[in-house]
């Protein structure tokens, strides 16, 4: 189970890599790139802007659940390693 702490550090971290890609240019940058298969999907290098910026609506919607989540039960606060 992870610390409170690194639970609110690892989902501010991904839900700001999401609003960069959302709102401040980051599927723009990433489009077409290699680097974009890392963050959301093998099949991302492909994508257009839309499609990564509709990749990270969707990952920001989850994050957002799963951090309600861990709030709520602390035993959800585990990646892998529970």
């Amino acid at each position: 189970m992870l610390s409170l702490f690194i639970w609110l550090a690892a989902h501010a971290a991904e839900a700001l890599l999401c609003l960069w890609v959302l709102r401040w240019g980051g599927a723009e940058r990433l489009e077409g790139t290699f680097a974009s298969g890392f963050l959301f999907s093998s099949f991302a290098p492909q994508w257009s802007a839309e499609g990564l910026k509709m990749a990270a609506l969707i990952l920001l919607v989850f994050c957002a659940i799963s951090f309600a989540a861990g709030l709520i039960v602390p035993g959800l606060r585990c990646w892998g390693s529970c």
